[in-house]
């Protein structure tokens, strides 16, 4: 799983690296959180087509998704592209797919968040739907929240029942990996992949006029040393987890 990508610099990362990590670690599923590949903000086919070319099977989102016009009606064309599960019904787009043996589920944090449906509840839904009929051998939940308690509590809530609960959207990686008691995988944040010289992927001197002045002001993507924050879970046939470390690397 690959934390937030941001921009050319994190498109160009992904393309870097995964193709590499791929054969280095045989890793048979790479799930990367796609919402701030269209210039920080947002996802557009073109930068959705650019991750997957670079070596990722299926791309998360979270509150940005809508950001870029474009991403209407593709989202609904390609099903590997999720939106989270909790948006109010009627939403484009869906917040599951499977792939072979393996179910991503696409969840949103309410905490310090917009209003969205109940992530919880969401959850229970969707597995109560999946597990109705031929249900995967492995499920990994990308919750985008940014709250650490909220998501520490989701890991907890499904905690046996999912493969893993890894946490996107602050940007920031977090040095909690581990496995609950019931199998389930856990990290409260993956990280970004996004220029190391930055406030969580932008540019400095405009986030600094925003909090000095309180006033709107243009956040862009700078070029330079690119951090690739990502982790690796490793599941056993029985769909629990029995391993999970964190993959970071820089990219000059």
């Amino acid at each position: 799983m690959i934390g937030d990508v941001i921009g050319k610099p994190g498109r160009k990362a992904v393309q870097a690296l995964v193709p590499g990590l791929r054969r280095e670690y045989e890793i048979d599923l790479v799930i990367a959180n796609g919402e701030n590949t269209a210039g920080g903000f947002g996802i557009t086919p073109d930068t959705a087509q650019e991750l997957m070319y670079g070596g990722v099977d299926v791309i998360t989102s979270g509150n940005h998704i809508w950001k870029q016009k474009e991403v209407l009606p593709y989202i609904d064309e390609e099903p590997a592209l999720l939106r989270p599960a909790n948006y109010p019904p009627g939403t484009p787009g869906s917040g599951y797919y499977r792939l072979g043996d393996t179910g991503v589920l696409n969840l949103m944090g309410r905490v310090f968040m917009s209003p969205m449906d109940c992530p919880f509840r969401t959850a229970d839904k969707v597995l109560e739907q999946v597990r109705a009929s031929d249900p995967p051998k492995v499920l990994i939940v990308d919750f985008h929240a940014e709250a650490t308690s909220e998501k520490g509590a989701m890991a907890w809530y499904l905690d046996g029942r999912v493969s893993a609960v890894l946490g996107t959207h602050t940007h920031v990686p977090t040095a909690d990996p581990r496995i609950l008691p019931s199998g389930t995988a856990f990290v409260t944040d993956v990280g970004m992949v996004g220029p190391s010289n930055s406030v969580i992927g932008s540019d400095v001197a405009p986030v600094l006029e925003g909090f000095l002045t309180q006033m709107p002001r243009r956040f862009t993507v700078p070029q330079g040393p690119v951090t690739f924050n990502s982790v690796l879970v490793e599941v056993g046939e029985n769909g629990k987890a029995t391993d999970i470390q964190r993959v970071d690397r820089t990219v000059h």
